[in-house]
């Protein structure tokens, strides 16, 4: 590692938390962090840094120069921070995970890494060497490697390959996935041996969040082309992605983890299959598919029924709300919102049930009056097609009581409206 770089230098201190006196420093910033003055933290951390900088020097010999005291304590506590944030996605592994600010926002999840990797595994056996493009810090790397495949990861910079190297040592895979400093462009091609590539652009740059795919890094058209000439390739993208940037002949499928849509994902070459959308809904360790064809299906449009049925957003990206509708024998209240009316309550993972319990044209007046009549003093607001502002909606019904009540703001036609509901448990 040279140390000329930003990215070397910012690479550094993590090759110093590696070191057994980096383990206890991280264990210090861990417990420092739990605490509310970050200002007297981080002066312990460096005094404990100072009274250890010989042995920490002497502990990372020929790795290059070891960073000062003060950077040494401020790199274990911004993992401290990062692994308390993690735990979100990671759980219990995160406290041995090691992070970049960058790399743990476009992380995936630890559920939705373990979903694709199965399907790597069911589709190409055990063995397979990966090329994991764009690796982050490494979270999909280690699932690949944990069901069975080897893998040769790389990213761009080195602070974010320091990192993922780290957690393949953490857990356990670092003899079958291995992390190197890489750019990926137009001319890189698989080694012979190869026999599929995942690529997660990364879409986060100086300013924050990236949506135009053109602006990736790698480009869009760059990762196209690699996948494309692929034996088998999944490209993770932001569940916004434009349907006019997917691919001819790819299973495109969008994945949403607890009830939240959180990726899409394009299958290529052999890891393609017969769907070309899918919707994969992971929640509790379980995984609920609904797919559906090239064409998209069209559903009925029907009147307000005794249930309502709200489309989870991995169903209405993948735009199989027809499918979901199917499954419940409803209708579309409006053919361009998805909102399903049925007369029936059937049980399904793809969608929320509520019943209905009245249904008007919108009218503050009235649904005032109607909130009240239900003594509710606790409303839960749903909008799809709506224009009206929730947060100012919810001030002007001033609900008082103790019931609770779900109104649902849509569109009819052209006509506002709003329905007053319960959600239905599943268990109901």
């Amino acid at each position: 590692m040279s140390g000329t770089g930003p990215g070397e230098r910012a690479a550094a201190p993590l090759a110093a938390l590696l070191t057994p006196v980096g383990a206890e420093l991280l264990e210090r910033a861990a417990r420092e962090e739990e605490g509310a003055d970050a200002l007297r933290a981080a002066t312990r951390l460096r005094a404990f840094a100072e009274e250890r900088a010989d042995e920490l020097a002497g502990q990372l010999a020929g790795q290059g120069a070891p960073p000062s005291p003060a950077d040494a304590a401020a790199a274990a506590l911004t993992q401290a921070r990062l692994r308390s944030r993690a735990r979100e996605k990671f759980g219990e592994r995160a406290d041995r995970m090691f992070f970049t600010p960058n790399g743990l926002e476009q992380a995936t999840r630890a559920e939705a890494a373990r979903h694709r990797a199965a399907r790597f595994a069911s589709a190409l056996g055990p063995g397979t060497r990966v090329a994991d493009l764009c690796c982050g810090i490494g979270a999909d790397a280690v699932a690949l490697a944990e069901a069975g495949m080897r893998v040769d990861a790389v990213d761009a910079d080195p602070a974010t390959a320091a990192a993922a190297s780290a957690n393949f040592t953490a857990l356990g895979v670092d003899d079958r996935a291995r992390a190197r400093v890489g750019t990926v462009g137009p001319d890189w091609r698989p080694g012979p041996d190869t026999g599929a590539v995942f690529c997660d652009p990364a879409r986060r740059g100086g300013r924050g969040r990236v949506f135009d795919p053109d602006a990736y890094s790698p480009a869009w058209g760059t990762v196209e082309e690699l996948a494309s000439a692929a034996p088998a390739a999944c490209v993770k993208a932001a569940p916004g992605l434009p349907y006019a940037r997917i691919p001819q002949g790819v299973s495109a499928e969008w994945v949403s983890v607890g009830g939240e849509v959180k990726e899409a994902a394009l299958w290529f070459g052999r890891l393609a299959d017969g769907a070309a959308r899918r919707a994969t809904l992971l929640r509790g360790g379980r995984a609920d598919t609904l797919s559906g064809g090239a064409e998209e299906a069209q559903a009925p449009v029907g009147e307000v029924g005794r249930y309502l049925y709200e489309p989870d957003g991995a169903v209405v990206r993948a735009h199989l709300v027809a499918e979901a509708a199917e499954r419940v024998g409803g209708a579309l209240l409006d053919p361009r919102i998805a909102y399903i009316a049925s007369d029936e309550h059937v049980e399904t993972p793809f969608c929320r049930a509520y019943e209905v319990h009245e249904a008007m044209p919108f009218s503050l007046k009235r649904l005032r009056a109607a909130v009240r009549a239900r003594g509710a003093g606790t409303v839960t607001i749903k909008k799809r097609g709506s224009a009206v502002d929730v947060e100012r909606l919810r001030r002007d019904l001033r609900p008082s009581g103790p019931g609770s009540v779900v109104v649902v703001l849509t569109r009819i036609g052209e006509k506002p409206f709003c329905l007053l509901c319960s959600e239905v448990s599943a268990a109901s």
